[in-house]
């Protein structure tokens, strides 16, 4: 049997919502892997809008774009095991929504879907509550490591942090 690799994160990033740093998105996944104590074999996904939406309908039947969508490869608590489609559209959406900004919403959707693949659950209230007070642990202990703010790109030219991101028709 082969040792799978101790930490392996590829991140793709096909949206044009905002600047993205690529490097320190990558950090963040290790610095929430470490707090998690495991390994993984990870593929991260930042979409748009558009390309959601179409992830979201043809393998989960709903309408629209969503924050994140996780696919497990066959996970376990010591090592995950899949894909992340993250939305950076919606994360820029939900920060205004919930007064924050969309660097932190990026990371806080990437600490989500480790803890789906970790076997966490978010259907029933109890198990929902219990997975968010985790998330929210994890998103300070790796804020204190890797600060969000440093997830967006300082590239000249960006104001990615003002631009309103595209969303596909609903309907």
């Amino acid at each position: 049997m082969a040792i799978p690799p101790a930490r392996l994160i590829e991140v793709m990033n096909r949206q044009k919502d905002a600047r993205v740093e690529v490097r320190r998105l990558r950090e963040w996944a290790e610095a929430a892997l470490e707090s998690m104590g495991c390994t993984c074999e990870l593929g991260i996904h930042l979409v748009g809008a558009i390309e959601m939406a179409e992830v979201n309908w043809k393998f989960l039947q709903h309408q629209g774009s969503t924050d994140v969508i996780t696919f497990d490869h066959g996970s376990t608590r010591e090592h995950l095991h899949g894909e992340l489609y993250i939305s950076v559209a919606d994360a820029i959406l939900q920060a205004a929504e919930f007064n924050t900004f969309w660097p932190e919403e990026l990371g806080r959707y990437i600490i989500h879907g480790m803890l789906h693949l970790q076997g966490e659950d978010d259907l029933e209230p109890v198990a929902r509550r219990q997975m968010k007070k985790r998330e929210n642990q994890l998103v300070r202990q790796v804020g204190s490591v890797v600060p969000p703010e440093n997830l967006e790109s300082r590239a000249a030219g960006t104001g990615s942090a003002s631009r309103r991101p595209r969303t596909p028709p609903h309907g």
